[in-house]
């Protein structure tokens, strides 16, 4: 059992798939309440592409397949924590608590600055009350994806992903009201 063919075609598409670590990390921070769990993340979804890099047909899309593998990666450690008595589960992560992400929008600016950070942790915390499907599909839809791709990502139908995507945009509308003024 060598490494040859399969080994290279595994680097070519790590080095390829390093270009989506930024949208990935975004995704998983969403989905796991907080940074480090994210870290976690996407480092066991790349780990899990790498090992089944041979399964990645060429020429299809990459970012897609790999969503896919973080979304049932996420899946899978949140129905092994929801049976753990000692941590209480993914869900009971508090993201009022875990702050906002400093980002430096406007570094001279401390007012306008402030103001952002107050807004984004309102967003935030409006997508943190969606479910993990309408937070999932909403996320794939802002990372530029297709409705098509967003069904493969989450194993649905096209349908259900419009579905969907429709009750969370209006849940997002209706939490965040007061800035459509």
């Amino acid at each position: 059992m060598g490494g040859g063919a399969g080994t290279g075609a595994g680097a070519a598409l790590g080095r390829e798939a390093l270009a989506y670590v930024d949208s990935l990390h975004n995704l998983a921070r969403y989905l796991t309440g907080n940074a480090s769990d994210a870290d976690d993340l996407v480092q066991e979804t790349y780990a899990r592409a790498l090992k089944a890099a041979e399964r990645f047909t060429p020429g299809t899309n990459l970012k897609a397949w790999l969503f896919r593998i973080l979304r049932n990666t996420f899946l899978s450690a949140y129905r092994r924590e929801r049976n753990n008595p000692v941590s209480g589960g993914l869900d009971t992560v508090d993201p009022a608590a875990q702050g906002v992400a400093d980002d430096h929008w406007l570094r001279d600016d401390m007012e306008l600055d402030r103001l952002r950070k107050i807004v984004a942790g309102e967003i935030e915390a409006a997508l943190m009350t969606l479910s993990d499907e309408a937070r999932t599909v909403i996320l794939l839809d802002l990372e530029g994806l297709t409705e098509v791709e967003v069904a493969q990502v989450v194993g649905c139908a096209v349908g259900t992903v419009k579905s969907r995507l429709a009750r969370a945009r209006l849940a997002l509308r209706r939490q965040l009201k007061d800035y459509a003024r």
